[in-house]
């Protein structure tokens, strides 16, 4: 029985993992002291943002990585993050461009890996899933290899929750008989509206340590409070 296949447009492809290189970029420029980074460690910052997602993504699916298929991944992130680097000073001051391109590249990595699945032949829920990991896959590797805290595990702006709205849209849309195309579509779209409303207005999942205070007033609200 064959396997059906599902092929990303390399155009669309090359562009993710461009504007992820220099996201990378962008986020490397904003170390100092013993953390700052030399250009061999911007390219690999780069590289681990533009093509962890779709590694991550394969392997998931079992799958050869299609970024280490051709040349043109490897040089288009080293290209763009050194890119990214020299221009951080003016990428630095368009925040607002900058806040765009990333709930985008989010969308388009995680509409390409539930994308990918679905074709393959992987229910919607699983599906979903990995195209969450390839939208977040490239800053957790990113957070490793730096020996940060995992971003998308604490308190912050909707990331990983944006990109799972995003691949829900499609998988749903997908499996009601909607195109790939237009589904993947919708699915950037709607990631992308939500991380950037998340930016704008400072949104975030609640703080686990809030619902146990909560959980522990509403168990201990009718005991009386003894002062000493």
């Amino acid at each position: 029985m064959d396997v059906p296949t599902f092929v990303i447009p390399l155009w669309a492809d090359l562009t993710a993992v461009g504007l992820g290189g220099i996201q990378g970029a962008l986020f490397a420029s904003g170390f100092r002291g013993q953390r700052r980074l030399d250009l061999l460690g911007v390219a690999i910052i780069g590289i681990l943002i533009g093509m962890g997602g779709g590694l991550i993504r394969d392997l998931l699916l079992g799958v050869a990585p299609a970024t280490l298929q051709r040349n043109e991944y490897l040089l288009t992130a080293t290209g763009a993050a050194l890119l990214g680097m020299l221009l951080a000073g003016v990428f630095q001051r368009l925040n607002a461009l900058i806040v765009g391109l990333d709930a985008v590249v989010i969308g388009m990595f995680g509409a390409f890996g539930t994308s990918k699945a679905l074709t393959l032949g992987v229910p919607p829920v699983p599906a979903v899933f990995v195209g969450v990991c390839a939208a977040v896959g490239g800053s957790v590797l990113r957070d490793v290899i730096m020996g940060l805290p995992v971003a998308i595990m604490h308190v912050g702006s909707l990331y990983a929750v944006a990109a799972g709205a995003g691949c829900t849209v499609l998988a749903v849309a997908a499996t009601l008989g909607a195109p790939l195309v237009p589904a993947a579509i919708a699915g950037i779209a709607v990631t992308a509206v939500i991380r950037v409303l998340a930016v704008v207005f400072d949104l975030s999942l609640p703080e686990q340590r809030m619902l146990y205070r909560r959980r522990v007033a509403a168990e201990t609200g009718a005991l009386p409070i003894v002062k000493p």
